[in-house]
């Protein structure tokens, strides 16, 4: 399936502006979902908006949502299907610091070809399509094309992470790495600060759903980037009876050959 990508960017941009009329009314009641993440209005804002407009644009195209996990069944024949996440980083979004994104990624045989995450707050957007390339565009801005950067040997990684407490695997992991520097980011956010060249590496060993990474995904990979295992496999997204990640990690594979 061939489109035009600033189709999907105008989908996730509606949607953001969904989740900006619940953030700037104030409206944050949240619910508890049976697995104790939060949910709020413009969780189901955004998801309504996404699945209405994808089901317009590709009504026979299968669409795994994180609000809506009970209504997909599956891949279609050629192994595609949308993978959404209407609202990724809900407890940004609570804490109003503005790093909150809208993910939406088309998998193709378990691969992110084409990926969007879309920051409303902040007004930026990443998007990016199979050998096409990434880009960044921000407000008005015209798009910039990006591409991570080789780490500078006289300098300090510079590490993304969560801005809650690093777990102990990632700080086992990063004793490799003589001198690094963290750099807080939240939601989906932190894969693109490596796929933008602001940030060397994203280890990310704890939790995480199919939905999460997926977008940010595609647009790391058409950026040059990577996103693997620890122990190299790349991160793939074709059992969707599975939703949980594995642990990964974020990176310019150039800096590891």
């Amino acid at each position: 399936m061939k489109m035009d990508i600033e189709q999907i960017n105008t989908i996730a941009m509606a949607a953001g502006a969904a989740i900006m009329e619940v953030y700037d009314n104030g409206d944050f009641s949240v619910d508890f979902k049976s697995d104790e993440s939060p949910l709020t209005a413009a969780d189901k804002a955004a998801h309504i908006t996404i699945v209405e407009q994808l089901a317009k644009l590709t009504p026979d195209m299968p669409i795994l949502s994180e609000e809506a996990v009970e209504a997909f069944s599956g891949a279609n024949e050629n192994g595609e299907y949308w993978l959404v996440d209407p609202l990724d980083g809900t407890k940004e979004f609570i804490k109003r610091n503005g790093e909150f994104t809208v993910n939406i990624a088309l998998i193709r045989s378990g691969k992110p070809v084409l990926g969007v995450v879309y920051a409303p707050a902040i007004d930026t957007l990443y998007y990016a399509e199979e050998s096409a390339g990434a880009f960044k565009r921000v407000g008005r801005d015209q798009a910039q094309a990006i591409s991570v950067e080789s780490h500078s040997e006289d300098s300090p990684w510079r590490v993304v992470g969560s801005r809650s407490h690093a777990s102990q695997e990632t700080l086992d992991y990063l004793t490799q790495i003589e001198q690094y520097e963290m750099v807080p980011m939240g939601s989906s956010l932190k894969l693109c600060l490596v796929a933008e060249g602001r940030a060397d590496l994203y280890p990310r060993f704890g939790l995480t759903s199919l939905w999460d990474t997926a977008a940010a995904h595609a647009v790391v990979l058409a950026s040059g980037g990577e996103v693997v295992t620890p122990e190299g496999k790349p991160l793939d997204y074709s059992n969707t009876e599975q939703m949980l990640n594995p642990y990964f990690i974020v990176r310019n594979p150039k800096d590891w050959q």
